[in-house]
């Protein structure tokens, strides 16, 4: 039986991302090289399919967006780099999207395997649509799976990063459907002297000794 059918491997939440080197739409790419700038590593089924041209031209849509918040996307699937560049030029003459971001021609499977991508259950000659979110350090922060069937929701992904990067940065947490400029979830206190005082702190939005919010 064979490596992919026999097992998959998944990398683990805030643990290092599995390194690769592998060609792509841009030359030679190395995960590693990319630290210090936050990842959203995204693959698809298959080139020129049509449930994946519509996710690879919203990501485009949307790249500066995902710039602005100093994160690379990069696609991947285990088609070779000619038919992405064929794919490539086909979206531009097609639907007037130029795909900026590099996309990985995984022919040995080799990433796919690193990230468990290749489910049996589902195709055993495809990857399935996959979402890592990587952080400026190296580490998971965030991975979603979605059936050959059902396209992403980029709106989400750019939401999701941008939770992470408030979350980060302020030590805070994000309560349910949260977007830039909502309040944000306080770290309840660990010990009963800090419960009494978050009870009593004007400068919360106090709900319970545990649940409080603030503005950033």
């Amino acid at each position: 039986m064979s490596d992919i059918t026999s097992a998959i491997t998944l990398p683990r939440l805030n643990e290092p991302a599995p390194d690769f080197t592998a060609e792509s739409t841009h030359g030679p790419i190395t995960l590693s090289g990319m630290r210090g700038k936050w990842v959203v590593l995204f693959s698809h089924p298959a080139d020129f399919t049509p449930v994946c041209t519509t996710e690879l031209t919203e990501f485009a849509r949307r790249n500066d967006e995902f710039q602005g918040i100093n994160t690379q996307l990069m696609g991947l699937s285990i088609d070779s780099i000619y038919s992405h560049i064929a794919w490539v030029r086909s979206m531009e003459e097609n639907f007037g999207v130029k795909i900026p971001y590099p996309m990985i021609a995984d022919l040995n499977t080799h990433v796919a395997q690193l990230y468990g991508m290749i489910h049996p259950g589902a195709s055993s000659t495809a990857t399935v649509r996959c979402v890592f979110v990587i952080d400026d350090k190296g580490i998971v922060r965030a991975m979603i799976y979605y059936p050959l069937t059902t396209g992403r929701n980029v709106e989400e992904v750019l939401r999701l990063v941008k939770a992470l990067q408030t979350a980060d940065a302020n030590k805070v947490a994000t309560p349910v459907n949260w977007n830039p400029g909502e309040a944000v979830i306080v770290p309840a206190p660990t010990t009963v002297d800090g419960a009494e005082k978050r009870s009593s702190d004007s400068s919360l939005d106090v709900k319970d000794w545990y649940f409080s919010k603030k503005t950033l």
